[in-house]
């Protein structure tokens, strides 16, 4: 599973935020041709800059580990 997340804060590189959907739930997918086709989608200046830019990166998408043993108790 993927999830979007894009830098708003050009002064400091370390705050990025989820993307959420009009519904404010967290937008997630499958797999991350789709995640990467969904950020182009919703930010399409910002991605192509980075395909142009020598500079630091302002989205992303990143892989959410799932946990094979959610039953699991300690």
């Amino acid at each position: 599973m993927f999830k979007l997340q894009v830098q708003d804060d050009d002064n400091d590189a370390r705050v990025w935020h989820d993307v959420k959907g009009p519904d404010g739930t967290l937008l997630t997918f499958d797999n991350e041709a789709d995640a990467r086709a969904r950020l182009e989608e919703l930010y399409p200046v910002l991605v192509k800059l980075e395909r142009f830019s020598s500079g630091s990166k302002r989205t992303r998408v990143l892989a959410i580990i799932t946990d094979d043993d959610d039953g699991w108790k300690r």
